[in-house]
């Protein structure tokens, strides 16, 4: 699907998005270069954006919507060492992303040691490199331990998208690409990011498994 005419459906479905089309058609081509580039997607989020951070890393790393074919030499690499067609059937194509709201033994560790508002900045040092991009996910865009981990993110050369309610809040300062919803309540603003993730993932879907 043209990642333009995506867009507009989104828009179509959503007309309460129609001022965002530029904010998503920005974040998917920092998505895009990114997994170009070989790099990966970490996402960051508290309470209902936690579980969002936990919903699009699980639409990344497997099949969304079409079947994703794995590159021929890597099937054939498989083979050599003993694989069936059942695991050639059941390996699909993955774009690589980390939810920091997971790896509970590490996050109750750091939180019982070091100050707790600090824990996805700490996880983003560990497990991030240049140029992989960061999904921070707020809906007041005033959440201290995401804007922490945005600003380790910005030290470290990694991209920051923030998704926000419509003021933005603080972690825009930070942001590269800011997609701020037009709501302010918490639930409507996550209600607004969910059909905008979907979109992103579905882009980034087509281009690197139909297109790519």
């Amino acid at each position: 699907m043209d990642d333009r005419y995506a867009i507009e459906e989104l828009a179509r479905n959503y007309p309460q998005l129609a001022g965002n089309k530029g904010q998503v058609l920005a974040a998917f081509e920092t998505l895009r270069k990114c997994y170009a580039g070989k790099k990966k997607l970490l996402l960051c989020g508290n309470g209902g954006s936690a579980a969002d951070c936990e919903h699009i890393a699980g639409e990344l790393m497997k099949e969304y919507r079409v079947r994703r074919q794995i590159p021929p030499e890597f099937a054939e690499k498989l083979r050599q060492h003993g694989a069936g067609e059942e695991m050639l059937k059941n390996i699909v194509g993955a774009l690589p992303a980390i939810s920091l709201a997971g790896h509970v033994s590490f996050q109750t560790a750091f939180c019982n040691d070091n100050a707790a508002e600090y824990v996805f900045a700490q996880h983003l040092y560990a497990l991030g490199e240049g140029g992989d991009v960061l999904l921070a996910i707020s809906t007041s865009g005033n959440s201290g331990n995401v804007i922490h981990a945005a600003t380790v993110a910005k030290a470290m050369g990694i991209a920051v998208i923030a998704m926000t309610g419509s003021s933005g809040g603080a972690i825009r300062e930070l942001a590269d690409v800011l997609i701020n919803v037009p709501a302010e309540e918490t639930a409507r603003v996550q209600e607004l990011h969910l059909p905008i993730y979907h979109t992103l993932c579905g882009m980034l879907e087509d281009y690197f498994f139909l297109t790519g």
